[in-house]
């Protein structure tokens, strides 16, 4: 089976989880590679060099807060 574009895999793992993750998890930073879940970390930084260390540079792998909203970007 072929791997599907971007990180569709990985955002459906954590939009199954997300309920279950805002309970036990709040705020802190989840590491999904494939199907994988490789962690829970309080901060952006320590979560991405987590994903770089599980799954390697080049390899696809989502950072993502657990939070009920998602954040507004505004770009001018």
């Amino acid at each position: 089976m072929a791997k599907e574009n971007g990180l569709q895999e990985e955002l459906r793992v954590f939009e199954r989880h997300k309920s279950e993750w805002l309970r036990s998890n709040p705020g802190d930073f989840v590491v999904v590679a494939s199907a994988n879940v490789i962690g829970f970390y309080p901060d952006y930084e320590s979560a991405f060099k987590a994903g770089l260390k599980a799954v390697g540079l080049g390899s696809d792998f989502l950072v993502k807060q657990v939070s009920s909203e998602e954040p507004a970007y505004l770009i001018s």
